[in-house]
């Protein structure tokens, strides 16, 4: 979009753009990137006519193609060309003025007073300032008089326009300078951070050394297709999502998940694009194209975060609609009140309230929410947190209650065998063996914990021979020579094998919350296997930090058994427990939170925990590095099962909405005092636009002190 520089083009184009969509509801604007987008809920639209709708705003617009530069850096080149012709101009008008004046002091000199008039040369050159100032100001002012809708644009012209009546030549030439000056500084400013933006995001690198039979070679990335492999070298960022095919590494997965430490990968483990590989070589099969990588979804996500606005920044777009009328309205009561209640010259308080419409821009105040949403997101994705726009920057800050899955969440979501108890004369070495090898070929979660112990432990797992799955029983086969079966208490039961000191073993594991399977043979019981998902060990100190920041009632909600539920929350310390929910279950109890606090959470999976994330406030979902579905279904989801991400999340928010909030305050603040010393009569129209441009940069600054991702303070 070109000219979309502030939010006066944001309102002027939802006048004009909104009826030939069926509504602004059905735009999104992207100030940081110079984008409009129509969302799908306005149905089918021909582009050719929401362009034409645009051009007759005095803005042009093509159609947005992902990966190429914004329309504000072609943009910029122009802006930079005028505003310099303009000052060169002025200061022609000024050298001509100096020389033209002779014996006249310095402070006559620079009050602009000529006894004789302005001299012609010096005219001119002042007015090709304002000309060349006003180059992209006029157009839009054109369009905005044409429509009857006064924006920024219009009031500017008419403060120029003004002052050349009045004869101010010097004044009219220096607002539109510093006008023309403000309009490109602010596009470089938004250009910086929005490079800054993507410096932070754009991990993965352009190039692929990809392995074939006719050797290896660098391919573009973007052209590398699905299955392809190729070699990732000591110390390389990785390009693609893959599978690694051969050797091993420890890949430092921070630019995506926010690890701290590196992770050991090996064959058969899935790398992503962005992070950076250790010191081995290691092999790669592409598992997704370029444009489809976990980095690039990310990315695109951040981008479009745009859709999604806080409240804080639909508010100041409502303020700065209503702000600019109101200061119109003032400007005219500041021309006309004094002259005829005080006797005031008119000359003097039509200047004064020509200051006014300058200070009417609210571009410092507009500009600076959205880029510090956007820095604020980008910052997140960095830490491992992607955050899908800025309605969910603000909320995680007011958060009071919060609902968590216990598996995966609270837990690791892995079976570890907790206690091992032969019988009938057997060891635990003698229990281990028949259970491994009923468990070697099976992929259920409890066979995977017993192969891990029997790992640990040393001992190697042979695979038992005719093994056949009991469906709903277990499982049996044929272990040296003679038939072993594994499974459950009831099944051991059900086999007329049951002991009442063996019962009272299995019953008491079970009441804190174990798992149970039995190994025995057709003449006695061999032992009892036990297992529990483990805790997270830093789970009750987390729950506490959160505790600590306002989170005033936690709540487990699982579908899992109460007992295995209730040893949970004893552990990590949590109050109210909610067992054997079903789905629908689970969105009652968060429809019942909702009713007594102001902002719930839902902690979950991002798949299982759905409607309930859904129902909460806003959703979380953990480990979401690898599934689309968690990615796709979350409002803001941690890449890792780091649930340390969550306190961090809650300060960043905070950090977040406290630098707008600076930012408003002193926008405002920059207004309310030049209003003040309008009022007084001191204020000039230059001083006015000088001080907006030092606002804009600053509280843009000050937005992209969210990009270092410190939440130590605001």
């Amino acid at each position: 979009m070109f000219g979309l520089d502030c939010a006066e083009e944001v309102a002027t184009l939802k006048s004009a753009i909104g009826p030939v969509v069926g509504g602004d509801s059905h735009l999104a604007f992207d100030v940081l990137n110079g984008r409009m987008t129509v969302l799908p809920s306005a149905g089918s639209i021909q582009s050719d006519t929401v362009m034409s709708a645009i051009a007759a705003t005095g803005m042009r617009a093509e159609p947005w193609q992902e990966g190429a530069p914004p329309a504000k850096d072609s943009r910029l080149a122009e802006q930079k060309l005028y505003a310099t012709l303009s000052g060169l101009f002025l200061l022609a008008g000024f050298v001509i003025h100096v020389m033209t004046s002779p014996g006249q002091s310095w402070l006559e000199i620079f009050g602009f007073h000529h006894p004789a008039g302005t001299p012609l040369a010096e005219q001119a050159a002042l007015l090709l300032s304002v000309i060349t100032g006003a180059r992209f100001v006029v157009i839009k002012a054109w369009y905005a008089l044409k429509r009857l809708s006064p924006d920024m644009n219009l009031l500017m012209m008419v403060a120029v326009v003004g002052a050349l009546t009045i004869g101010e030549w010097f004044e009219a030439a220096t607002v539109a300078f510093l006008f023309a000056l403000s309009l490109m500084l602010e596009s470089w400013s938004v250009g910086r951070a929005r490079n800054a933006v993507s410096a932070l995001l754009d991990l993965a690198p352009p190039l692929v050394r990809v392995k074939d039979a006719n050797g290896e070679r660098e391919v573009k990335a973007a052209d590398v297709p699905v299955g392809s492999r190729f070699i990732v070298r000591g110390g390389d960022r990785i390009a693609l999502d893959g599978r690694i095919v051969s050797g091993a590494s420890a890949v430092n997965q921070a630019p995506i998940t926010g690890e701290s430490l590196p992770v050991a990968k090996e064959v058969g483990d899935e790398v992503f694009a962005g992070t950076i590989n250790g010191e081995g070589l290691l092999e790669v099969e592409s598992t997704r194209a370029a444009t489809d990588t976990t980095l690039a979804r990310i990315i695109r996500m951040v981008s479009d975060a745009h859709s999604r606005r806080a409240a804080v920044e639909q508010w100041v777009e409502r303020f700065a609609r209503v702000y600019t009328p109101a200061v119109m309205v003032l400007a005219l009561l500041v021309f006309t009140l004094p002259p005829l209640l005080f006797g005031g010259a008119w000359h003097a308080w039509f200047y004064n309230a020509l200051v006014l419409l300058v200070i009417a821009c609210p571009c410092a105040l507009v500009i600076s929410t959205p880029v510090s949403i956007v820095a604020a997101l980008a910052s997140a994705a960095r830490n491992g947190v992607l955050i899908k726009g800025g309605t969910f920057i603000e909320l995680p800050s007011k958060l009071t209650a919060l609902a968590l899955d216990k598996t995966g969440t609270l837990t690791k979501g892995e079976p570890q065998v907790t206690h091992v108890i032969p019988l009938s004369g057997h060891d635990e070495r003698e229990l281990l063996e028949r259970a491994g090898a009923l468990e070697a070929r099976s992929s259920h979660p409890l066979a995977d914990a017993v192969m891990r112990y029997l790992g640990d432990g040393g001992v190697e797992a042979v695979a038992a021979e005719d093994v056949k799955l009991l469906p709903g029983k277990g499982v049996q086969g044929v272990f040296n020579g003679k038939t072993y079966w594994l499974g459950s208490w009831r099944y051991a039961v059900e086999r007329g094998q049951a002991d009442d000191a063996v019962a009272a073993q299995v019953a008491e594991l079970e009441k804190n919350g174990a798992t149970t399977v039995v190994v025995g043979s057709d003449g006695h019981l061999c032992g009892v296997i036990a297992f529990a998902d483990t805790v997270r060990p830093e789970a009750q100190a987390i729950l506490s930090a959160m505790r600590a920041q306002g989170v005033k009632e936690v709540v487990m909600l699982t579908g899992d058994n109460r007992a295995a539920a209730t040893s949970v929350a004893r552990q990590v310390g949590i109050d109210t427990v909610k067992a054997e929910l079903l789905p629908d279950q689970k969105v009652e109890a968060i429809d019942e939170l909702a009713k007594r606090h102001s902002m719930v959470a839902m902690i979950g999976d991002g798949v299982n925990d759905a409607p309930a994330m859904a129902r909460a406030h806003f959703g979380i979902a953990m480990g979401a590095i690898g599934s689309d579905a968690a990615i796709e279904t979350a409002d803001i989801a941690l890449m890792t099962d780091d649930l340390s991400k969550v306190p961090w999340l809650i300060r960043h928010s905070r950090r977040a909405m406290g630098v707008i909030r600076q930012n408003i305050v002193f926008a405002l603040g920059v207004k309310a005092l030049f209003v003040a010393l309008t009022a007084i009569g001191i204020a000039t129209m230059w001083g006015a636009i000088a001080a907006d441009v030092g606002a804009s940069l600053l509280v843009v600054g000050n937005a992209l002190r969210l990009l270092d991702g410190k939440t130590d303070g605001a």
